[in-house]
């Protein structure tokens, strides 16, 4: 079995096919959790999928990350959360007072105006310890890590598919795309298209904070509307992201650019809600791009066409928390030939099909 991409989708699949015996090739090109699965916010949600296709999906996964807590060695960051909606404003004050009663550290000019989730419906890990740690669980079982770069899916007629990893044609029983946003880089027409949608984000070193996250209605000076995400992380990091960036996919995860001024601005929504964030030094700024679709729903299923090729991307804001019962269900459909999740909505072929 090759699995090409070793960010979270990919490493979850690579564990899963390892914990049932299969022998797992894990291609990469970077580094392990190089693009969003290791820039990510690692924010987790029960049911905020609810009523749309993603939903069961959500659900059986946010009960995987409680498993894979206790069954992944190490400390990757899982901790259950309570979660509110705030208002603020770069300049200037939000009318009305809290309309929830707000945490502590929520001492600055923004005003809590609901709970959005409690420890039973919300949750964080740290994206990059996670992915690794999936990768190392892995490896424990039998898989290999090999790096290179994935150039195209090499489909033949009399055999399973296989892939051109650096000029060479790698064969196995099966093969899994889960490369983000670069998988219609080596997919071309076989698969509808994978955007890449760029964002930003700061940590920031600010000392032991509450397992609270934080989604801001945020205006800036100029009267731009954004929308932060503020997750303090249980080791001391605070990581803020929400700026988004019209700027192309380039052609790797090591050619992603940073820009300074949009990570400023993050920074300083953190500051108007929070003291304490005011205070915090800024550790890293970051940016990244998650795969997303046309219809916004991810492609998981086999690849159209191609014997023994399969695909999992296009999960958007949820690839951290929908990878779980993501590679459990591909891992399940490689081996028994089904999967116990329905993944209807999320075949591959059904954008081809919305076309003609």
């Amino acid at each position: 079995m090759i699995v090409c991409g070793a960010g979270v989708v990919g490493a979850c699949t690579a564990y899963f096919l390892a914990k049932r015996g299969v022998t797992v090739t894990l291609v990469e090109r970077s580094g392990v959790a190089c693009a969003a699965s290791g820039k990510s916010g690692g924010f987790l949600a029960l049911d905020w999928c609810d009523g749309s296709p993603l939903g069961p999906l959500a659900r059986a996964s946010f009960a995987l990350h409680a498993e894979l807590a206790r069954e992944l060695s190490g400390d990757h960051g899982y901790r259950r959360m309570d979660t509110f909606a705030l208002a603020a404003r770069e300049q200037g004050a939000v009318r009305g007072g809290h309309r929830v009663r707000p945490p502590s550290w929520l001492d600055g000019a923004g005003v809590v105006t609901a709970a959005l989730g409690t420890p039973e419906t919300t949750a964080q890990v740290h994206p990059a310890r996670f992915t690794q740690a999936l990768v190392a669980a892995a490896q424990a079982r039998g898989a290999t890590l090999r790096m290179g770069v994935v150039q195209h899916l090499a489909p033949r007629a009399d055999a399973p598919a296989g892939v051109v990893v650096d000029g060479e044609t790698l064969t196995a029983d099966a093969v899994v795309l889960a490369l983000g946003p670069w998988t219609g880089h080596v997919a071309g027409a076989l698969l509808p298209p994978v955007h890449g949608l760029k964002g930003y984000s700061v940590t920031l070193a600010a000392g032991e904070m509450p397992a609270h996250a934080c989604f801001v209605d945020y205006r800036t000076a100029e009267g731009r509307a954004l929308e932060p995400e503020i997750f303090p992380r249980p080791d001391g990091e605070v990581y803020i992201c929400g700026m988004a960036d019209p700027a192309p996919l380039p052609d790797s995860p090591d050619e992603v650019t940073v820009n300074p001024a949009a990570c400023d601005v993050l920074a300083r929504a953190g500051a108007r809600v929070s003291t304490a964030l005011a205070a915090a030094a800024v550790t890293r700024r970051q940016a990244c791009y998650r795969p997303v679709t046309d219809d916004g729903l991810p492609l998981i299923g086999r690849v159209p066409g191609v014997r023994g090729a399969y695909v999992a991307t296009g999960h958007g804001p949820w690839g951290m928390l929908n990878a779980p019962a993501t590679g459990h269900a591909l891992a399940e459909l490689i081996v028994d030939g089904r999967a116990s999740l329905d993944l209807d909505a999320f075949d591959p072929a059904r954008l081809r099909r919305a076309r003609v």
